[in-house]
């Protein structure tokens, strides 16, 4: 069996789950072109610990991390399963610990039910450490890129930029501002050539990085999928709204 590839999406809004997108578009199609893995390890931007704490539930709960959002989105649920025994072997491989109570953050449930909306395939969560910079995230990932190889998906669930406070003063049509391109020009450039060390210090290096992430959490999923992968190959590039860039890579 060939490995999969590790995956880094964007996952936008919890409204993507129910209204239509290029970004959604792209998601239900991803879906059906992979390979099906026989269990998922996602590490979410909306769950940070100390330390790279693993998801242990056998059957965890969707969580409706969010508000102000329309009444049908509560009512979604992702009723995927957990496997203890493998939660137990991630935990091992992160050298960390297990929660055995965690559900599915939206930033797990909102892509996957697009993804697999069958919800038949093992997922297990893992979260951010919420001290850690890019090098302890890709570490995170090497940690886990063995199990690629027996058929398993390693994803990441961030946001490629993720400045809401710009977003909420942003006008319907708006183009793409400079300091947003310029990221995700830089960005795609480092990845695409491979360039870590550049990567690593991101927050020094890229163009406008602080304006596009004044916290680094949903980026952090994308250095995850990077150290469990190989060569990064840029999968869907829109961006919503001017300036939340929906990106989402394979790394090989």
């Amino acid at each position: 069996m060939s490995a999969l590839p590790s995956i880094f999406i964007s996952h936008g809004s919890p409204m993507m789950a129910v209204t239509e997108s290029p970004a959604r578009a792209f998601l239900v199609a991803l879906g059906k072109t992979l390979p099906r893995p026989k269990a998922i390890v996602v590490a979410s931007a909306h769950w940070e610990e100390r330390g790279a704490v693993v998801g242990g539930a056998a059957q965890p709960g969707t969580i409706h991390d969010f508000y102000g959002f329309p009444e049908p989105l509560y009512r979604i649920r992702y009723p995927a399963p957990g496997d203890t025994a493998l939660s137990r072997r991630v935990a091992d491989m992160l050298e960390t610990t297990i929660d055995a109570k965690r559900g599915f953050d939206h930033g797990v449930w909102s892509p996957l039910i697009l993804m697999y909306p069958d919800a038949d395939i093992p997922v297990i969560p893992v979260a951010l450490d919420e001290s850690g910079d890019a090098a302890s995230h890709l570490e995170i990932g090497r940690k886990l890129a063995p199990l690629r190889g027996e058929g398993m998906l390693v994803l990441g669930s961030g946001s490629f930029t993720h400045n809401l406070g710009a977003l909420r003063s942003t006008q319907p049509g708006q183009p793409t501002p400079a300091w947003t391109t310029d990221f995700i020009d830089w960005t795609v450039k480092a990845l695409e050539s491979g360039d870590i060390a550049s990567l690593e210090d991101w927050e020094e290096t890229a163009p406008h990085a602080l304006q596009n992430h004044p916290t680094p959490e949903h980026f952090m999923p994308l250095f995850v999928a990077a150290g469990a992968g190989g060569k990064a190959e840029l999968l869907h590039d829109s961006v919503h709204h001017g300036i939340l860039a929906m990106h989402a890579f394979a790394f090989h």
